[in-house]
């Protein structure tokens, strides 16, 4: 009967079965489902069953009787043989054998002596049911094999025969889309060669799913499958159903009294699926992230005084169709604390205690803020570290009193030794030389250390723009107690750029440029550049080099040459009309030294010949029928033909740069101040001075936000003598232009002084003569300005870690400035007003003058007057009466001939946008790392502009990195 019930829990527990044999013998074996138990008698007669069941039932008695315990009741042996028990028809497997041989049989790749070692089975030792039992559970659970059985129990002529598991083929995932095959296959463990096990198989469904949970998508489902192959082998089939991403449909927030659930949900990472959140990657439920929030709950509170705040639970529950989850905070927020006296208990005899803690942001009588103390712990470690003190150790001490609802601190300042620099590691520069890092930094091995000096280091390391953002110096304990290594592990980046660069302008249509430029070649820490510019009206190429250490000395060398195309333009009608071409030629030499750590002081030296020039078939014309064709100035206007001519210009100048910035590239702190002075008149056709100034500062306002206010402006005076009325002494292209790309929203050079020539409808004599009032039909010529001055306002705002991943860093902006300060150009032409009969002045309708044509008398080269013969315009004589084919023969007839002229029809020319009134313009820019490269995109808007400016929306560039 014992043995009944064991073989009763072995079934129950699908540990394993007896399988049918020949010749009355026992096999055991594991069907591919479990381990089940039965028994077969075989050949045994029902007879012999109970005789070895009576025998077994004695043998038992007299154990139990040798124990000192009774025996049970022996029961008749008719009642254990019927048919209907048969699983009671059992071997006594209590009784000890012993092993006599032992074989296995099946094995192919492994080894006999593999699979014995798995068993207690050995010949000449003993065994027993149990044994046998226990042989196969530790065969099975050494996932090699898929079936065992062991024949011959009876006899002791043990046989094991196995079959062995298969081996994996390949593994293969159906249905997944949203995590590659490649990223899946990092995290399960099956792979082809290996053995095949149904335990495996549940490991990496259990895998995949976790993996796709940490995605969000808890409605994920894999059903794994098996196809056998010829050869043992089998193909494992993921067949994964991803479902719907989890989203967080709703947060609930009970027992906040103080803060709104709106305020807590904005301090959360997480965030609600909602249209709001639409580019926010953080409307999946995530584990880590409701723990996070839980930190961030709790250190808004201890921000703002609620020093007992605590978070009593946090629910994440998931929706019975398992697409949102319903997360549920409750809270705590205890009384509101302020701080109570503040002291500094410092063992480090350079240290006054009280002047210390005056210094302190935090004073008695605040709001406690947890932020606040951590700044001071900072605060003061970093002043120790300025003395030399690298690892000094303050621990704030609390003391809460919660009958005055007040926190008194003390900040304890443990003993330390002096530290000096021990050595400084540079690790992970595979290009960069280490002494282009080297001689960035402000400490030296044996100096004292200074915690002012490694950030000034750090940060001029960071504005080299080879190595990863936000690099740190680490500081590693040194041989002995006094002793620091300065660790600097940096990662290089790609230092070389290509920009592609391209816009559409209203004007110039559309615009490319391309540059190419190396910051850090052959890893010397020298630049190499080259540009090329090209749009249907203005060209340039451009090539350049900086040294920025000269001989291993703390001079920068570095010099440009250059070749620049530009053509000036106006718009006549949909008609785009070039007025003059100027090509610049030269070099330009720089030169600069600092001068302390944050001031530096430039020089530069530019030599350029400018070459201007006017189409002669467009505004070249022989005005007075000379033959002699010159620039016309009712075509191309008075102040263009002023320009025409070659001048060389030989210009030096000075900079003064002061520069904090902790990046060069990206500046998230500190202030830029450039003030700048040119004098052109060493040599050359060209005098005058010139001076500019170009200031910014940055601060970093927390949570990644970041703000700038920049401002610029300059002033040109000329050293030459008066070129004549409305004719200014700075010449048109000396002048500062304002526009695209420094004043977005405005076009180019779409701000400060032009002249528009607007012509008439209509006729004069019959009072019907009207301005035009299409812009488009204004010939409109920019002239620019000799001072100008420009200023923004900008915030760069953060987004959500799936924006940043994408590399967007928006913006929003407001810019003011203004181009102004010209000579009153003198007008081109002077038309005669009409007059009525009494001599008064006449206007038009609109309010303009009426003016009528005016007359161009015609001269032929010898400068007589020219005269239409007969009145024909085709033919012209000098003759005023009568006809002569040359001024040399003498005037024959008596007709009277008209003075040849050629009207010139009338326009009015006006003179706007010479204001220093400001202009402008607001808008936000969006900074994308895009996979074709980085991407700048502007939309702005002009919201004050002046009579004449032109406007502009919408510009954007891009380049790439290599």
């Amino acid at each position: 009967m014992e043995e009944f019930g064991r073989l009763d829990r072995l079934k129950r527990l699908r540990q394993g079965r007896y399988v049918p044999a020949s010749r009355g013998q026992r096999l055991f074996s594991k069907s591919d489902l479990g381990w089940d138990v039965n028994i077969k008698t075989g050949n045994l007669g029902t007879r012999a069953v109970a005789v070895l069941l009576a025998g077994t039932m004695l043998s038992g008695t007299a154990h139990a009787q040798a124990a000192g315990r009774p025996a049970p009741a022996p029961q008749p042996a008719t009642q254990q043989a019927t048919p209907a028990a048969a699983p009671a028809q059992v071997v006594p497997v209590q009784e000890v054998r012993t092993v006599r041989t032992l074989r296995v049989e099946g094995s192919q790749r492994v080894e006999p002596e593999t699979v014995l070692s798995y068993t207690r089975l050995r010949v000449g030792e003993t065994y027993t049911n149990e044994t046998i039992d226990q042989a196969i559970k530790d065969l099975l659970a050494s996932d090699l094999l898929a079936d065992v059985e062991i024949d011959g129990a009876l006899t002791g002529d043990l046989t094991i025969r196995i079959k062995e598991n298969p081996v994996i083929n390949r593994v293969v995932f159906e249905g997944n889309k949203r995590l590659k095959a490649d990223k899946i296959q990092k995290e399960v463990k099956l792979s082809p060669r290996q053995i095949f096990t149904r335990t495996a198989v549940r490991a990496d469904v259990a895998r995949i799913v976790e993996l796709y949970r940490r995605q969000g998508r808890f409605a994920a489902n894999v059903q794994p499958k098996m196809v056998s192959l010829d050869q043992n082998r089998v193909d494992v089939i993921f067949e994964i159903n991803e479902g719907p991403k989890s989203k967080v449909r709703q947060i609930n927030i009970i027992g906040n009294e103080v803060f709104s659930d709106g305020q807590l949900r904005g301090e959360m990472a997480t965030k609600t699926s909602s249209l709001k959140n639409l580019l926010s990657s953080n409307t999946s439920y995530d584990q880590d992230r409701l723990a996070y929030d839980q930190q961030k709950l709790r250190q808004f509170y201890l921000t703002n005084g609620y020093a007992d705040f605590r978070v009593i639970s946090a629910v994440a529950e998931l929706t019975p169709d398992k697409r949102d989850f319903i997360i549920t905070y409750v809270v705590e927020e205890g009384p509101r604390y302020k701080f109570g006296p503040v002291t500094v208990d410092s063992a480090i005899r350079d240290f006054d205690d009280k002047k210390l803690a005056s210094a302190l942001a935090i004073k008695e009588g605040d709001w406690y803020n947890a932020k606040a103390v951590e700044d001071t712990v900072e605060q003061l470690s970093e002043t120790a570290g300025a003395f030399g003190y690298a690892f000094a150790d303050v621990r704030p001490e609390f003391q809460r009193d919660r009958e005055s609802l007040t926190m008194t601190m003390n900040f304890r300042i443990a003993e330390a030794n002096r530290t000096y620099i021990e050595r400084i590691d540079i690790t992970g520069n595979r290009q960069t030389q280490d002494k282009v890092i080297r001689r960035e930094m402000r400490v030296a091995e044996g100096d004292a250390f200074n915690t002012f000096l490694v950030k000034r280091s750090q940060d001029r390391i960071n504005s080299l723009g080879y190595f990863q953002d936000k690099f740190e110096i680490e500081r590693k304990e040194g041989s002995s107690p006094d002793r620091i290594v300065l660790a600097a592990n940096v990662e290089e980046r790609a230092n070389g750029e290509l920009t592609l660069s391209a816009g559409f302008s209203s004007l110039e249509q559309f615009i490319l440029q391309a540059s190419i430029r190396q910051r850090n070649f052959r890893g010397k820490g020298q630049t190499v550049s080259a540009s090329v510019d090209y749009s249907s009206y203005s060209k340039s190429v451009e090539l350049g080099f900086t040294e920025p250490y000269l001989f291993d000395s703390n001079v920068a060398l570095g010099g440009t040459i250059f070749r620049r195309d530009y053509n000036a333009f106006n718009y006549i009608g949909s008609d785009r009309s070039t007025t003059y071409s100027q090509v610049s030629t030269g070099f330009q030499v720089v030169a600069g030294v600092p001068l302390t750590e944050y001031w530096t002081l430039s020089g530069r030296y530019q030599l350029a010949q400018d070459d201007v020039t006017l189409d002669k078939n467009t505004f070249y014309s022989d005005t007075d029928g000379d033959g002699v064709r010159e620039c016309d100035p009712v075509i191309a206007g008075r102040y263009y033909c002023e320009a025409v001519g070659n001048r060389l210009t030989s210009l030096v100048g000075v900079s003064l740069i002061y520069d904090s910035l902790n990046s060069r590239l990206r500046p998230t702190r500190g202030e830029r101040l450039t003030l700048g002075a040119d004098f052109a008149g060493l040599g050359g056709d060209v005098r005058y001075i010139r001076g500019r100034v170009d200031a910014d500062k940055y601060w970093n306002l927390g949570s990644n936000f970041i703000f700038s206010v920049s401002a610029e402006g300059g002033y040109i005076h000329s050293l030459e003598s008066s070129r004549g009325p409305g004719i200014d002494p700075v010449r048109i292209t000396d002048r500062f232009y304002l526009g695209e790309p420094q004043f977005r929203g405005f076009d180019i050079r779409g701000v400060g002084p032009r002249v528009q020539r607007i012509g008439f409808t209509g006729d004069p004599l019959t009072g019907t003569q009207l301005l035009v009032e299409d812009r488009d039909r204004i010939v409109d010529d920019a002239i620019g300005g000799k001072a100008y001055y420009l200023t923004k306002a900008e915030l760069e705002i953060p987004l959500g870690a799936g924006a940043q991943e994408l590399g967007l860093r928006p913006s929003i902006y407001v810019m003011a400035g203004s181009l102004f300060n010209i000579t009153r150009p003198a007008k081109t032409i002077e038309f005669a007003q009409a007059a009525d009969a009494s001599g008064k002045p006449l206007f038009n309708a609109d309010g303009s003058p009426t003016l009528l044509p005016k007359d161009n008398f015609l001269k032929d080269a010898a400068g007589n007057q020219l005269y239409f013969a007969g009145g024909v315009p085709t033919v012209t004589t000098t003759c005023q009466v009568g006809y002569s084919a040359s001024p040399s023969q003498p005037c024959v007839g008596t007709t009277i001939n008209p003075i040849a002229s050629s009207p010139t029809a009338p326009f009015f020319e006006r003179y706007v946008g010479d204001s220093a009134r400001p202009r402008l313009s607001v808008g936000i820019g969006v900074n994308w790392n895009s996979p074709f490269g980085p991407l700048r995109i502007d939309v702005a808007k002009a919201l004050l502009k002046n009579e004449g400016d032109d406007n502009k929306l919408i510009t954007f560039n891009v380049g790439t990195q290599f």
